[in-house]
């Protein structure tokens, strides 16, 4: 099964997608795609979120899209259905691990603890989503865990933002950060797309390690 990491390649950002519209959802991606991106995740936090992902596919068929928020095997089922390229959850079980692995389609789960990392590891899994990062310990948590878990990688989310990302993408153990700054809701409500085009450029530019 494919890395999550692989699927990203360069990018650092993995953008994130709230909307309560499949229109909105679908001009937030294309402002995304317009910034160079070609991976994004469309969380499953409101009535049009699995449209909305469906949309943003038959959109742009290139653009690899992530369903977030799945925490439990109904939800993830759903996802599938909807087409989403690669999963991310908030946090795990041992029945949604299970069913994540069976499922085939890459994924990184999410974990707020040391418990909830060896339990993933368990699973042979090497890549995994800190969430909430910035309530779980942040940078400091991840600096004094990266010689503990020295084959552990991760993805940092919630608490992002412009002033922290580039900290968190110089440590090792970082691939990627997630975060919701570059759509804000006041961007999408006035059509501001250019907005959360520009955002997204900023954000991706920094090189990992720089």
């Amino acid at each position: 099964m494919q890395s999550i990491s692989s699927l990203m390649g360069s990018q650092t950002l993995l953008p994130i997608i709230q909307t309560n519209s499949v229109d909105d959802g679908v001009n937030i991606a294309a402002a995304m795609e317009k910034a160079g991106l070609h991976s994004v995740e469309v969380v499953l936090r409101s009535d049009a979120s699995l449209q909305a992902l469906s949309e943003i596919k038959r959109a742009f068929p290139k653009m690899l899209v992530g369903a977030g928020t799945i925490y439990n095997t109904t939800i993830l089922d759903s996802a599938i259905k909807a087409g989403a390229d690669y999963i991310v959850t908030p946090t795990v079980t041992d029945s949604l691990l299970l069913a994540l692995k069976s499922s085939g389609v890459p994924f990184i789960p999410g974990v707020q603890n040391m418990r909830d990392i060896a339990e993933v590891m368990e699973h042979g899994i090497t890549e995994m989503k800190l969430f909430p990062a910035e309530l779980s310990g942040g940078i400091a948590f991840l600096k004094a865990i990266s010689s503990l878990f020295k084959h552990i990688n991760f993805c940092p989310t919630g608490g992002i933002s412009p002033a922290n990302k580039d900290a968190y993408l110089a440590l090792p153990n970082v691939f990627a950060v997630g975060g919701t700054w570059v759509a804000k809701p006041e961007w999408v409500a006035a059509g501001q797309w250019d907005e959360i085009t520009q955002a997204c450029v900023v954000a991706n530019q920094v090189a990992k390690g720089a």
